[in-house]
């Protein structure tokens, strides 16, 4: 039977993993890859030790798999998107890899939301521009590093590096090519479209769709990783479009929800439809479109709580072999099942009401535990997901919801976004969503399969409705949250400004 690997470079993890050609994972492997940040705003990581570490991970998961080489019908990677992997004229890492979580071009951001600029890319690109779009960060480059900018041979996106280091060759996919310059209507670059941020010409990679075969295996990345020289490479694609196809949610009347690092909440779509509250960027094939609401205010909220309230206990038991999540679950439904006052607004790492906005903990009493502070967090995350939600709901007409992301295996957290979100929510047996998604698209491009969507069906999952009376009181909650949220704007740069250099 043929098996295709998908790799899956994260935000602080690469992994490679193995499938058979009806979605059965085999092996899998992963290494952590360290985040650089030399200063505030700046998270960066090296390229080559990102390359060297994908290829240990593929290697170690071919081990694991008991398969020959030759077993590997085709390959595809997928990866954080957005950020920026610049090579040189001579094709070799220019600086550090830049990672989406990088906010050194805020203030250039904000200038265009000033001026029209972002209002422009709105009309012409589908979205506007934010701190860690490659338009942003190419900008941030010409104005603070010259010398860099004027070396930059070709700009790429992370899971275009890899493809690159795995067959030497330069592109890009539909949806990574939508991050900045492309016409919304057309989906193709438009020559108009650098110089509404005020860059000249730039040499974009070339666009493929997703599942077509783009290289082979060199002999060099052969000998790092195991493969067979010549095994077909395709193009890959964004890690969220990814999650979604893994997921079986990629697909008109559906959000796809990833709840990890970001807040990711996405539908499929015939027609571009443009709004400042998403990203109508380009689907995995022409004609298709991806509205993707997303903020950086997702489950990081949860582990960070994990770490502070349950450090002790956590690290006794992992080290034990065992984990933290089924004591934390217990406590969680403990809480969920009694009143509280307490509320949180996840804006730790980021939020959707930009830069300035924390979080905090409102209606905390002397008698709530660390399980009362749990369910705030957790419902804090809900409620960052019904926001965007509720944005697509004006845009689209979702009549279902699929769920995907850690804390989803979590069944009392999987029921209350059904009861926040009032849409019936299905958590699918797909273990590594956006790895599948890739491989999906490796077996499309050597005709495993039709198309991408065409695949074996995600694995069944559990599915939860919502509850109408306490979906009726998640819905006053919410919009209790939404209301602080309005309150607090005014406060939140002035707690900023008290010491402007940690939270820089």
């Amino acid at each position: 039977m043929a098996c295709l690997l998908g790799i899956d470079n994260g935000l602080t993890v690469s992994k490679a993993v193995i499938f058979d050609e009806n979605g059965r994972e085999i092996a899998a492997a992963l290494r952590r890859v360290p985040q650089q940040i030399p200063q505030p705003r700046y998270v960066e990581r090296d390229m080559a030790g990102l390359w060297r570490a994908t290829a240990e991970a593929v290697a170690e998961a071919l081990a694991r798999s008991g398969r020959a080489p030759g077993d590997i019908t085709a390959v595809a990677a997928t990866a954080h998107g957005d950020g920026l992997y610049l090579l040189d004229q001579a094709a070799q890492p220019l600086g550090a890899g830049i990672l989406s979580l990088d906010s050194r071009a805020a203030d250039v951001v904000a200038g265009w939301q000033a001026d029209g600029t972002a209002a422009a890319a709105l009309a012409r690109t589908g979205q506007e521009p934010h701190a860690s779009a490659p338009s942003a960060l190419l900008v941030w480059i010409a104005r603070n590093q010259p010398e860099r900018f004027a070396r930059i041979g070709h700009v790429l996106a992370c899971k275009d590096w890899i493809r690159f280091c795995l067959t030497g060759s330069i592109g890009t996919d539909l949806t990574e090519a939508s991050t900045s310059f492309t016409d919304v209507s057309t989906q193709a670059y438009a020559a108009d479209i650098p110089g509404i941020f005020g860059l000249g010409t730039l040499n974009l990679p070339e666009i493929s769709r997703p599942d077509h075969v783009v290289g082979h295996v060199t002999e060099a990345a052969a000998a790092l990783t195991g493969l067979r020289i010549g095994t077909p490479v395709v193009a890959g694609l964004h890690d969220v479009t990814a999650s979604g196809l893994g997921i079986g949610g990629y697909g008109e009347g559906i959000v796809a929800i990833v709840a990890g690092t970001y807040s990711i909440n996405e539908t499929v779509t015939r027609q571009p439809l443009s709004d400042a509250r998403w990203f109508c960027r380009n689907g995995i094939a022409p004609g298709e479109w991806n509205a993707m609401a997303i903020s950086p205010a997702s489950a990081t909220n949860y582990d960070w709580l994990l770490d502070r309230t349950f450090g002790a206990e956590r690290q006794a038991t992992e080290a034990a072999g065992g984990s933290i999540h089924p004591q934390a679950a217990a406590e969680l439904q403990a809480a969920l099942a009694r009143q509280s006052t307490l509320m949180f607004h996840p804006y730790l790492f980021g939020s959707p009401h930009g830069a300035g906005a924390s979080a905090g903990f409102l209606g905390l009493r002397g008698w709530h535990d660390r399980g009362d502070m749990l369910r705030a967090v957790v419902e804090g995350i809900a409620f960052n997901h019904r926001l965007h939600v509720d944005a697509l709901r004006e845009g689209f007409a979702p009549r279902e919801v699929r769920l995907t992301g850690g804390i989803s295996r979590n069944p009392a957290i999987a029921q209350l976004f059904a009861d926040v979100l009032n849409l019936p929510v299905t958590v699918p047996g797909t273990g590594e969503a956006a790895a599948w998604g890739a491989a999906l698209c490796a077996g499309a491009g050597v005709g495993l399969y039709l198309s991408p969507r065409h695949g074996p069906p995600a694995p069944e999952g559990a599915t939860f409705d919502p509850q109408p009376e306490r979906a009726a009181e998640m819905a006053r909650r919410y919009a209790l949250h939404g209301e602080i949220a309005a309150q607090l704007a005014p406060i939140w740069p002035a707690l900023e400004a008290l010491a402007p250099e940690e939270t820089a």
